[in-house]
């Protein structure tokens, strides 16, 4: 894979001194590098979305529709090399990195019929001569920034729902897994996409934030990262009058009731917490379950977590890959250090595996707390908090205890456990008796210090316009 810049249409190589390296997190061995951005370089990324937006707002939209969809077909027809970028980079296993491209080409190809849907509407007027409309206009270029642990689906999330509604966008992937953004740029170009409609960057994160949240061209920033990051991205956007979308944290609860089939939640359950190695913003992670059937959920869990595979991504048998890099490897053990300093009792995992790659063993800690660091903290990695709860206010009480609220889960039988857990956990999304956080076609977005403002859906596609009232008057 040759790691490059995105400008203007043209890949090439950022003209900083400054260089980084990618890392095959299976075996810590460097998959390629590549010149970071210079200020020069993103400066010229957005004068080139700037004057590519003059066009491409006005490109109707069945136009726009008609690459959108051509953008999907290639990024299918190229799933194959896609995929097996994304386990190279993320490490996550190939099957599911199958399942990751295939979700980020219906990104493109919902965008490609929501654009044909972008409406206005007429307002009754107060006199005969008056005519009163409601135009939905694209906001103007975007600056986006993405991190790495959806190398497919966030970047083409962003990028398909600016280009739908007419704008043009500067982007900054990851740097850890740009072969992968970079292979969606290649499809955008063979898809027709006129050059500067799409740029991507690579380089210091900070500094280029200062650029894009600064510079007078750009009308909106959109984020999916840390929450602290994701404030001062905003705070930044706010100085210039920027709109911002920002898709921060979470620390999902799942609240299991004791009217279950415990097998049937606990399969997904395990199956849904590993997945990208717990490295997803929507991961269940505190599991608050019924006190009648803890002790069987709890071994059940158990049991499963440990029958996890974990090892190389291209073996079809792999459960479970490694973590991204050295830091979250780091980040995960000293989190388990602090559960058994406090005494807490791990059942599961709790180590590195290997001295190769950065693998770690799905994890399980027993009654957290409220002042360990895993209650309290994003993991961001594999370890499931297991707690008991006996009456459902105290189980809803926890659900919103943290300052986050991006994803939650609940199951139950019964009807009216059901209502109250959908309308009184606060959360962006609440799922009752099943686990699919975010599809292209439903709004995804968190309340709380989870962010603002919503991805995906028609929602997602009206973060990307703003409205301008008409009133004309009869010609004299």
């Amino acid at each position: 894979m040759e790691y490059s810049q995105f400008i203007a249409g043209e890949f090439r190589q950022g003209t900083s001194n400054a260089r980084f390296t990618v890392i095959n997190p299976s075996n810590g061995q460097e998959l390629g590098s590549y010149a970071h951005a210079h200020r020069a370089d993103v400066e010229q990324a957005v004068a080139a979305a700037a004057e590519t937006f003059r066009s491409w707002c006005k490109t109707p939209a069945l136009q726009r529709s008609t690459l959108l969809r051509r953008t999907a077909s290639i990024m299918r027809e190229r799933g194959t090399v896609i995929a097996e970028q994304i386990s190279r980079e993320l490490g996550k296993p190939v099957g599911e990195a199958h399942n990751e491209v295939a979700t980020a080409a219906e990104m493109f190809e919902w965008a490609s019929e929501e654009v044909r849907r972008i409406y206005g509407r007429t307002i009754p007027a107060r006199a005969e001569s008056i005519t009163q409309t409601v135009v939905m206009e694209p906001i103007g270029p975007v600056a986006a920034f993405a991190g790495w642990n959806a190398p497919a689906i966030t970047p083409s999330r962003k990028i398909s729902g600016a280009l739908a509604a007419g704008c043009t966008i500067v982007i900054k992937p990851s740097e850890e897994t740009a072969g992968v953004a970079l292979h969606i740029a290649r499809a955008i170009q063979d898809a027709g996409i006129p050059d500067g409609v799409v740029n991507m960057v690579f380089g210091d994160p900070g500094e280029i934030a200062d650029i894009l949240c600064t510079a007078p061209q750009i009308a909106m920033v959109t984020f999916t990262g840390a929450t602290s990051v994701g404030k001062i991205i905003g705070s930044k956007a706010a100085l210039t009058m920027k709109r911002a979308t920002l898709e921060l944290g979470g620390h999902a609860p799942v609240v299991v009731c004791d009217d279950v089939d415990v097998d049937r939640v606990v399969r997904m359950a395990v199956a849904t917490k590993f997945r990208n190695a717990g490295q997803v913003c929507t991961s269940p992670t505190r599991f608050l379950v019924q006190a009648p059937i803890f002790d069987a959920f709890c071994e059940k869990f158990v049991t499963a977590a440990r029958a996890i595979k974990v090892g190389d991504p291209f073996d079809r048998s792999t459960q479970m890959g490694p973590l991204k890099n050295l830091r979250r490897l780091e980040s995960i053990d000293t989190m388990v250090k602090d559960a058994r300093q406090r005494g807490l009792k791990v059942l599961a995992g709790g180590e590195r595996l290997g001295t190769e790659g950065f693998f770690y063993a799905p994890t399980v800690i027993l009654e957290p707390g409220l002042d360990s660091d895993a209650a309290n903290i994003e993991p961001f990695g594999p370890i499931a908090l297991l707690s008991s709860f006996e009456g459902l206010d105290d189980a809803i009480a926890e659900a919103n205890r943290l300052p986050f609220g991006l994803a939650a889960y609940a199951h139950t039988n019964n009807l009216h456990r059901a209502h109250r857990l959908a309308h009184e956990i606060d959360s962006g999304v609440v799922c009752i008796n099943e686990w699919q956080a975010s599809l292209p076609e439903t709004p995804f977005g968190g309340h709380k210090d989870s962010g603002l403002g919503s991805e995906g859906g028609i929602e997602g596609v009206q973060e990307f316009l703003r409205v301008k009232c008409v009133r004309q008057g009869a010609v004299s």
